[in-house]
C-alpha cells in the first residue's frame, strides 16, 4: 500500500504562505527530487517520522550532526541538565574552554580555536583572518564546493546552488565576487596555473577535503599534499573547510585521514551534537590576530552557547570511546559497498564513494563514466533516475537526501539490522527506477 503524505502536503502549503518557498533552507523543498517535502514530527534512534505517522531510516541525519542518532540519551541528558542551569548568558562558561580542549585534542592542526554560531559564520571568518594576517585580497575556491552563505563564497557553489541549478546568486555584487577564483576540483594544474599568475595576491585556498556538497567526491591521490605544496610555496593560507567531514570521516577530520597540516581548519555540525555550532581554529601565530587578542574583529552574542556546548562534549566524547568510531566505519562500509554490489548485480552505472561514516551515491548516465567534481558532476549524473530512486526508497521507509548532489551520513543507531533493510530496498528501488 502506497504511504500518505496528506498532512505534509497541507503543512507545506500552510508554510508557503509565510515562509519563502516554504521552507528555510533550500534543498528542504525537494526540487530535486520533485513533489512534497515530508514535514518531520518525531526522531529517535536511527528513524524519525513525519506528519502522517511514517518511519524512515534516516540517513541525511540533519545533514550531518547526528552521529549518535536522533535523541539520544547522553545527549538528551546533557542538554536536561544545562537547560535547567540556564539556556544562554553573553558570558564565558568553562563548557567553552572544555569544547576547545576536546576539539584540540582530536585535531593535530589546531592550536587555538574561536567558537561561532554556523559553518557559515566559520568560513567567513576564517577568510576575513586569512586576509588579515596575509594583508591581500583574492581567495580560492573550488566549483561545487559549498562554504556556506557569505557573499563571497556564493561564486560556483554545490549544495542547494547545485540542486536548483542557480548560477551564483542575485545580490552578490561583482565587486564582491571579483576577488574569488574559482577552479575545478582535483584538478591541481589548474591551481598550479592560478598560483602562477597571481599567487602573490592570494590570501587563502579554502577546500573541502572530501566534498559532500556536489554529492560525494574524495580527493585523487596526492591532490591534497599538493594544495599544502602550492600555498606554502605562495605564503597563503591553507584552508580545510571540515563542516562537514570533520568528525565524520575520522575522529581526526580529513586532514588525519590525508595527512596534511592546514592553516585553519572551520568544523560545525558534530561538534554541537545536533545544535547550531561552528568553529575555526589553527595555528596559535594565525588565532593570535582574532580580538580581543589581535585586531580581526569577530563577535557573536550566542557564540559558544552553553547548550550546543554541552550537546557537543557528550556526543564528542561518546565517539572517543573505545570501537565506537571503528564500527560505525564498518557498517558504512557495508552499507556502500552492498549498493555497488546491487547495482553491479542489477546492470546499473552507480559510483558510490565513502569514508568513516560518510558516504554518496551517482546515478550515472552511462557505464564507465566517473565523477571527481562539478564539471563531471554536472555532465554524467542522472537526477532524473535518482529522483525515481529517492521515491522508490521513501515508500520503503528509508530517507535519503533530496538531491543527488548532496552526501549522505550513518549513525551509531544504525546497527546491522538498519543496514540490512536498506540494502533490500535500495535493490528494490533501483529496479523500479531502473524501470
Amino acid at each position: 500500500m502506497a504511504r500518505s503524505y496528506e498532512k505534509s502536503k497541507k503543512l507545506f502549503a500552510a508554510a508557503q504562505q509565510v515562509l519563502p518557498g516554504g521552507v528555510n533552507s533550500p534543498v528542504r523543498a525537494f526540487r530535486g527530487v520533485g513533489g512534497t517535502p515530508l514535514f518531520i514530527e518525531k526522531g529517535q534512534g536511527a528513524s524519525f517520522w513525519d506528519a502522517d505517522g511514517n518511519q524512515y531510516l534516516d540517513y541525511v541525519l540533519s545533514w550531518g550532526p547526528l552521529i549518535l542518532g536522533h535523541a539520544p540519551a547522553v545527549v538528551i541528558e546533557a542538554l536536561g541538565k544545562q537547560a535547567a542551569l540556564g539556556t544562554s548568558f553573553g558570558a564565558p562558561t568553562t563548557l567553552e574552554t572544555e569544547l576547545a580542549q576536546l576539539v584540540i585534542s582530536l585535531m593535530p592542526s589546531l592550536e587555538q580555536v574561536r567558537l561561532v554560531n554556523s559553518g557559515t559564520e566559520a568560513t567567513m571568518s576564517a577568510l576575513r583572518l586569512a586576509r588579515a594576517y596575509t594583508k591581500r585580497a583574492k581567495i580560492v575556491k573550488f566549483s561545487g564546493c559549498y562554504h556556506g552563505h557569505a557573499d563571497m563564497l556564493l561564486v560556483q557553489a554545490g549544495s542547494g546552488v547545485a540542486t536548483l541549478g542557480l548560477p551564483d546568486s542575485p545580490g552578490v555584487l561583482a565587486t564582491t565576487a571579483a576577488d574569488t577564483l574559482t577552479v575545478e576540483y582535483n584538478d591541481l594544474p589548474a591551481v598550479e596555473a592560478l598560483f602562477a599568475a597571481q599567487g602573490s595576491e592570494i590570501a587563502a585556498l579554502i577546500v573541502e577535503a572530501v566534498v559532500g556538497n556536489m554529492g560525494f567526491v574524495a580527493p585523487e591521490p596526492g591532490y591534497l599534499q599538493g594544495l599544502r605544496d602550492i600555498t606554502k610555496k605562495y605564503g597563503t593560507v591553507l584552508i580545510f573547510d571540515e563542516v562537514m567531514t570533520g568528525f565524520r570521516v575520522a575522529l581526526g577530520g580529513a586532514q588525519a585521514v590525508w595527512k596534511i597540516d592546514p592553516d585553519l581548519t572551520c568544523f560545525g555540525k558534530v561538534i554541537g551534537g545536533g545544535l547550531p555550532v561552528g568553529a575555526y581554529g589553527g595555528k596559535r601565530e594565525l588565532m593570535q590576530n582574532v580580538a580581543p587578542a589581535g585586531a580581526m574583529y569577530q563577535a557573536g552574542t550566542l557564540s559558544g552557547n552553553p547548550l550546543a556546548m554541552a550537546a557537543g562534549l557528550a556526543t564528542l566524547q561518546e565517539l572517543k570511546k573505545e570501537g565506537v568510531f571503528p564500527k560505525l566505519a564498518e557498517r558504512t562500509a557495508n552499507l556502500a559497498e552492498g549498493l555497488k554490489a546491487v547495482a553491479v548485480e542489477l546492470g546499473i552505472p552507480l559510483q558510490v564513494g565513502y569514508q568513516g561514516s560518510m558516504f554518496g551515491a551517482y546515478f550515472l548516465k552511462e557505464e564507465g563514466q566517473r565523477i571527481i567534481n562539478y564539471k563531471t558532476a554536472r555532465e554524467y549524473a542522472d537526477p532524473a533516475r535518482y529522483g525515481r530512486f529517492f521515491w522508490a526508497m521513501l515508500e520503503r521507509g528509508v530517507y535519503l537526501a533530496p538531491s543527488q548532489f548532496e552526501a549522505a551520513f550513518v549513525s551509531t543507531a544504525h546497527g546491522e539490522t538498519e543496514i540490512a533493510a536498506t540494502l533490500k530496498a535500495a535493490r528494490e528501488a533501483m529496479i523500479e527506477a531502473k524501470a
